[in-house]
């Protein structure tokens, strides 16, 4: 189990990233539309290659098992949940600091639990609410106070809320949707669902064009090897065999990784306090993860 927990943990710390490089590619006049297209684009190509080399290196050894269309569809569904994640993370971050959209996002952690528990039956246990306590009382704390949440824009809160919901989802599906898949593959089938979902809601933005310059692609470059090639190869592999409410709990990880980003290359203030919530999170985290390693 635990190195499937540091696969996502690692694909968690990787989605960090994220929020800060959007924001420094909207300063050179890009927009979450244009930037979240290319970037799961670039994203399944890049797969989608691997995919097809894997099964050229194995061509002989072993006959890749054929896709029936109800897991390719219910990958592309999976995949449509993180695309509409990913564009609705970025647009959050257009109206509100960084710091600020990765505690809305965090919220996914409760709606998680309560998708798994509704949908899949999976009743969490006493020391799993324990530690959810702990993350969303330190959330706060990380959030600089109730103080410090004044004059933020609902428009950015309602956006990054709306993304952790679609992010809970996505959890909740890829611990079941098509297990049975070579995990690159599975990997690919999903990106590519991320990318049509993106383009189907932003087609009209996206009917005038795509920057063709070389500063576009170097931001959605980074992006795309943060956000759609690390993390769903990890997230395939890990969230099956660790679940999704377990998997919840790591992914908060984003947050303080995100948080650090935002202070060291956006220059958004962190005060002690906040470091205070991100080590009680730290913490809660470690603690279940040495509860799973016992089981």
């Amino acid at each position: 189990m635990s190195k499937y927990i540091l696969m996502v943990f690692t694909g968690a710390c990787s989605y960090g990233i994220l929020s800060t490089l959007a924001k420094l590619s909207y300063k050179e006049g890009f927009n979450a539309a244009q930037v979240s297209f290319v970037q799961a684009l670039m994203g399944a190509l890049v797969l989608w290659a691997m995919v097809i080399i894997h099964e050229k290196r194995s061509c002989g050894h072993e006959q890749p098992s054929p896709l029936s269309g109800k897991s390719i569809l219910l990958l592309l569904l999976t995949g449509a949940t993180i695309g509409l994640t990913t564009f609705l993370y970025y647009l959050s971050v257009q109206y509100i600091p960084a710091s600020v959209a990765i505690i809305a996002l965090m919220q996914f952690t409760w709606m998680t639990v309560l998708l798994d528990w509704y949908l899949l039956k999976n009743a969490p246990g006493a020391m799993l609410l324990i530690a959810i306590v702990c993350i969303l009382g330190a959330t706060v704390m990380a959030s600089g106070g109730p103080g410090s949440i004044k004059s933020l824009s609902l428009t950015g809160i309602s956006v990054a809320l709306a993304s952790a919901l679609f992010y809970a989802f996505y959890i909740v599906a890829n611990s079941k949707a098509g297990k049975e898949i070579p995990t690159i593959k599975r990997s690919a089938i999903m990106v590519t669902g991320a990318a049509i979902a993106i383009f189907l809601v932003n087609c009209c933005q996206l009917s005038h064009g795509i920057p063709l310059s070389f500063s576009f692609f170097k931001w959605t470059g980074l992006l795309a090897l943060f956000g759609t090639i690390i993390p769903p190869l990890l997230f395939a592999k890990g969230i099956p065999n660790v679940g999704a409410s377990i998997s919840s709990v790591l992914m908060v990880a984003e947050m303080p990784v995100a948080i650090i980003c935002a202070s060291l290359l956006l220059n958004e203030p962190i005060h002690g306090i906040q470091w205070v919530g991100m080590a009680i999170m730290l913490g809660a985290i470690v603690y279940l993860n040495i509860k799973s390693r016992v089981k």
